[in-house]
């Protein structure tokens, strides 16, 4: 089922703006193997090193028939990229999640696209070893989700935000137990569900922010609709499944979809970079049939002064990402798309003042 926009609704600014600075470096990380869009992408310590990962995605071509499962890794000891074992399924899927945990990464769900646009959301989890390059099944998802959000609390518990499954967002935060291979249903999201959101953790304290939620209507179907909303939530230190939600004022400018996002524990803060502010399909074609084009700059909330900062930079803008990863002290997109919906290839580094 493709999900199709009616109308973008317009977002109202109420927060406190702060300028400050982001700077694009030339990353050390050579190009990826092929372009891809609408990775799965996560950093991930193991045996001494720290690994990047890229699972699945879109490729250049940015039809049904461009998903693939392909699974890029870079190893620094060789600082260099490889293709690992494609992610199992026999099928190449978007908008899967991946996030790190115990010195393995985990990939979750993602949708399916059929030659007829028919969407399905999967319930596969599975954990890499980057070291070895293998893959190993775990538990499936109790609900399969997509172009969800995903966090790691203690180094042990992935926890999924909302989502989108198969016909319709869920509210729902499903806990994901990397020790035991075990599901736990957490406090849901408090406001609309959306997909396509972004967000991170700092300690016991996430924030996500944006994406797309449905709008109902009495005389015709329903809209998907561009969504401002943020909130923040912090996990109970006596009960990882309770979340004490909070609401946020909303980021500068209008909302983003698809961006790259993180908990920066040394700003103690929630940093977003890119995305659009027009939600498209997976070829970046708007849902309001307008070409896609991606935002520049970082959207950066400070935990401690719950205030927005909001950094221009000439950074190359990017959209349709899964993640931003961190290495060597930078923060990293991974592949994506450029302007006029390229599928690119390239690994851009950023450091924040």
């Amino acid at each position: 089922m493709i999900r199709a926009l009616a109308a973008i609704v317009p977002l109202a600014l109420s927060c406190t703006v702060a300028a400050s600075s982001a700077e694009l470096e030339t990353t050390i990380l050579p190009e990826l193997p092929a372009p891809v869009a609408n990775n799965a992408v996560v950093s991930v310590e193991s045996r001494g090193a720290s690994f990047i990962v890229s699972f699945a995605g879109l490729g250049a071509g940015k039809t049904h028939a461009d998903t693939h499962a392909r699974t890029f890794v870079f190893d620094p000891r060789d600082a260099a990229w490889s293709e690992a074992p494609p992610v199992p399924g026999d099928v190449g899927r978007l908008a899967a999640v991946a996030a790190a945990a115990n010195g393995r990464a985990y990939v979750f769900g993602g949708y399916t696209v059929a030659e007829d646009g028919s969407e399905v959301s999967t319930p596969w989890v599975h954990a890499f070893d980057p070291a070895t390059q293998a893959f190993e099944e775990r538990q499936p998802m109790p609900v399969p989700v997509d172009d969800a959000v995903a966090v790691t609390f203690a180094d042990r518990y992935i926890y999924l935000l909302s989502g989108w499954h198969d016909l319709g967002n869920v509210n729902l935060v499903q806990r994901y137990d990397a020790l035991t291979d075990t599901w736990a249903q957490a406090t849901p999201t408090p406001g609309r569900a959306v997909f396509g959101h972004a967000g991170g953790i700092v300690g016991n304290t996430i924030v996500y922010c944006d994406g797309v939620a449905i709008e109902p209507h009495p005389d015709r179907r329903r809209d998907f609709v561009a969504n401002d909303e943020c909130f923040l939530g912090v996990i109970d230190a006596d009960d990882g499944r309770r979340i004490d939600w909070r609401t946020v004022p909303a980021h500068p400018g209008p909302a983003r979809y698809r961006m790259a996002a993180a908990g920066v524990d040394a700003l103690n803060a929630i940093v977003f970079v890119g995305g659009s502010d027009n939600p498209y399909n997976y070829n970046g074609i708007g849902y309001n049939g307008d070409p896609s084009q991606p935002s520049g700059g970082a959207l950066i909330y400070d935990l401690e002064r719950q205030s927005w900062t909001q950094s221009k930079t000439d950074a190359i803008a990017s959209m349709d990402h899964r993640g931003l990863v961190e290495f060597g002290g930078q923060w990293l997109t991974v592949g994506g798309m450029l302007r006029d919906q390229q599928v690119t290839d390239r690994v851009l580094a950023y450091t924040f003042d």
